[in-house]
């Protein structure tokens, strides 16, 4: 081993110590479990500068511990070496940077694809929600964090990157396809009248402006005498909090529609506004494992405020925030430092929001026995239902029939 690989890994270690003593000196014994983890790491340095076979690149270990490391708190946490972040500002915090329009997270070790913009390279790809990308641009996924696998799928407008993708539900060797980068504007609201009064606004993302868009479909139904809206949130992955929120004031009067909370993030809250809602007629919001992010609050503001029927399965359960971390070395973090949670205090990061009707997407396949053709994977992955809206589409024709069914009458006083 060179001797500046010793000197880092002695200095890596004096701090790992030290700041495991000062912890314990300023009185932080509840924190004991962790000083020793880090004391642990300290001597596990040690043992491979003193006994390990080969002379290892320790810059290359260190960067894959700091991986590992941040992985194991949560799907969207990532760790960039110095390389990965110039790539990652030029890549994917760049508005003029060609992308694939697929929203990705981690499940099972590999990317998973959440869901894919329409019109999108992806979708022309035919890469579908609940997809597994094995490896993009001939580097494989396993332990790869989704800010690393945005770095290779982002780049030049024009240019192509290989994926390799395991089809939702599919065994085998993957199917290896080209998706060639596009700079990608806002997809529109997708409006789709399916009976004389009732409406659906499918979304394909919460991106800025959609609450503004919804706003003016919404006024626009009113004065055509529709009645009834659906709001098909499935497939539905990216876009900021704030668009949720927005919506959901629009048929909420009153309540708390989520809070947002972490170990250093003010807790916020945030409330309906009788002000702002414009849709007092009966609503039903379509969702299912590939409805994540911003989308999922926006369910659960509805659910939790009984404002209508929630129809589908359960969501991906990836509502947080993220916040990027430059350190002095020119590496990054990009660390969740906060959750969202519904109304009655329950977050929605992993846990996702549970319909009020609970629909399968494939409950057309009435084998009587629901788990016995799936593994644990496919019952909880997304991908495995039928498009939107579509004669087979069990989760659209039970909020349907939901919303045509007559109104309760109400007891005499």
């Amino acid at each position: 081993m060179n001797r500046a690989a010793r000197i880092g890994i002695f200095s890596l270690s004096v701090l790992i110590f030290c700041y495991a003593g000062i912890g314990h000196v300023l009185g932080r014994t509840s924190d004991d479990k962790a000083y020793k983890s880090l004391t642990v790491y300290g001597e596990v340095l040690q043992k491979i500068q003193q006994d390990y076979v080969d002379d290892p690149n320790m810059r290359t270990v260190t960067a894959g511990a700091l991986h590992g490391l941040l992985e194991s708190l949560d799907p969207q946490s990532s760790y960039l070496t110095p390389r990965e972040y110039e790539e990652y500002k030029k890549k994917v915090a760049n508005p003029g940077t060609g992308e694939t329009g697929l929203t990705l997270s981690k499940r099972y070790g590999y990317i998973i694809v959440l869901s894919v913009l329409p019109d999108s390279p992806g979708i022309k790809a035919g890469i579908r929600s609940g997809d597994l990308l094995e490896a993009i641009g001939g580097f494989t996924t396993r332990d790869m964090s989704v800010g690393q696998a945005m770095n290779l799928l982002n780049g030049q407008p024009g240019a192509g990157i290989k994926v390799s993708i395991i089809r939702r539900g599919k065994a085998g060797t993957p199917d290896e396809v080209e998706l060639v980068r596009e700079k990608l504007g806002t997809p529109k609201l997708i409006v789709q009248k399916v009976e004389p009064d009732i409406l659906v606004l499918r979304f394909p993302s919460l991106d800025p402006g959609r609450a503004e868009e919804v706003r003016s479909r919404l006024l626009e139904a009113e004065k055509q005498g529709i009645h009834k809206v659906i709001l098909d949130l499935r497939e539905c992955g990216r876009g900021p909090v704030s668009e949720a929120i927005a919506i959901a004031r629009f048929f909420i009067p009153s309540g708390t529609l989520a809070t947002l909370r972490g170990q250093t993030v003010s807790a916020q809250s945030f409330s309906a506004d009788p002000k702002q809602v414009i849709w007092k007629n009966p609503v039903s919001v379509l969702m299912d494992t590939t409805t994540s992010g911003a989308a999922e609050v926006l369910a659960s503001a509805m659910e939790a405020n009984h404002r209508g029927d929630v129809v589908g399965e359960r969501t991906f359960g990836l509502a947080s925030e993220q916040k990027l971390i430059t350190l002095d070395d020119g590496s990054a973090l990009i660390l969740t430092v906060a959750n969202y949670y519904n109304a009655d205090g329950k977050s929605i990061l992993e846990e996702g929001v549970t319909p009020t009707e609970v629909v399968r997407a494939d409950a057309q396949d009435d084998s009587g026995d629901e788990d016995a053709a799936a593994t644990p994977e496919e019952q909880k992955e997304p991908g495995l239902g039928p498009r939107p809206l579509s004669p087979e589409d069990p989760i659209f024709h039970r909020a349907l029939d939901l919303l045509k069914a007559p109104a309760p009458a109400k007891k005499a006083a």
